[in-house]
């Protein structure tokens, strides 16, 4: 299929499929065990139906979220994903350039293909996030935060669900890998040669505490967000130890296989600390309606990491662009057709659970 044949986000799946190393796919889009929560994190925004308003004037819609005290023009984040040049050798500068098209928050890995400071400044209009892996070693962790608060990134993101990497069947049979000296981040903390995700793990603190995330709150100039949250309890302790903000995650399906769903566990966190923090999700999401149910259920905004990659792999920099152009038009029409012409006032009066 020609990449102009692409209208929906499945047939960008489709297409990179077609097109990815098995490695590579087994790395961008596996899951640990067997894949079950993989699957529900899509099946669960189907489990949720829409309650649509007639009547309600809509010729003027708004997608625009506040976000950290920030006005967001719409609530898609590009979620930090490693290892981009895995999907296409421009890599991670390629999704930036997209995110600057679509005024979409890019937020950057540790272990991406290029330093924080190398993709502020060849990408300088992207607004940029800074996901964050503890090292063991504490000194490029300091660095990559200096780098972070340098060059204009807004917030850091906190990773908090692999103290070891998760059981991925798909990549112990293909064996993926990637050179250290293409993750700047691993190359500072000594690593070298060809590297598998499990050995980029184990550069990663084990021992991270709440009392960490309380120190990095207290020193860092920039707000952090606490991902890899699926329980209230989780929740509220994020918001006692300084967070700013938690993305209800399970790491994409691909650490703890049979965890709940970013969906199914949203609602609890977003009614323990949705009046104390800013509560994002991410997970399966694949329509601009899947977008509406997870701001109704309580999220001011969604992280979306495997459709960016598989627009990136099919067209670099244009294919991820229109991955999330199809992604904000999509949930454009979804308001409309809801009777939701602002999508900060959406609330769960809009859902309903889905006949079984």
């Amino acid at each position: 299929m020609a990449e102009q044949e692409l209208i929906s986000i499945p047939d960008y799946e489709m297409a990179a499929r077609s097109r990815l190393e098995p490695a590579a796919l087994a790395y961008l889009d596996g899951g640990a065990g067997d894949e079950l929560t993989l699957r529900d994190n899509v099946a669960a925004w189907r489990r949720w139906a829409l309650r649509p308003r007639p009547l309600v004037p809509v010729g003027s819609r708004d997608a625009g979220v506040t976000l950290l005290g920030r006005p967001q023009p719409h609530p898609l984040i590009v979620a930090p994903i490693a290892f981009q040049r895995l999907a296409h050798p421009d890599g991670e500068l390629a999704t930036a350039r997209a995110a600057q098209a679509t005024a979409s928050v890019m937020c950057l890995s540790t272990l991406g293909t290029v330093t924080p400071a190398a993709l502020a400044e060849a990408v300088p209009g992207a607004p940029r996030w800074f996901q964050l892996y503890v090292f063991s070693d504490r000194g490029v962790t300091r660095d990559l935060l200096a780098q972070a608060v340098d060059h204009g990134y807004e917030a850091l993101v906190l990773t908090v669900d692999l103290p070891v990497l998760g059981m991925r069947e798909r990549e112990l049979r293909t064996r993926p890998h990637t050179h250290a000296d293409h993750v700047p981040a691993a190359a500072a903390a000594g690593a070298e040669g060809l590297m598998s995700p499990a050995q980029f793990t184990q550069l990663i603190d084990p021992d991270l505490s709440w009392a960490d995330l309380e120190r990095l709150a207290r020193e860092s100039p920039l707000p952090v967000i606490v991902k890899g949250v699926l329980t209230a309890e989780a929740a509220r302790l994020a918001a006692n130890h300084g967070a700013s903000g938690v993305v209800v995650s399970n790491h994409g399906g691909r650490q703890l296989d049979t965890v709940l769903s970013g969906a199914d566990a949203l609602p609890e966190v977003a009614e323990a600390v949705g009046d104390r923090l800013d509560v994002l999700v991410d997970g399966g999401i694949r329509r601009g309606g899947d977008v509406l149910k997870a701001l109704a259920l309580g999220a001011r905004a969604v992280m979306v990491g495997r459709p960016v990659v598989w627009g990136l792999a099919v067209g670099g920099a244009d294919g991820a662009r229109r991955v999330l152009e199809i992604l904000l038009s999509e949930l454009d029409i979804a308001l409309a057709l809801a009777g939701a012409p602002n999508a900060a006032e959406l609330d769960e009066s809009f859902l309903a659970p889905a006949p079984r």
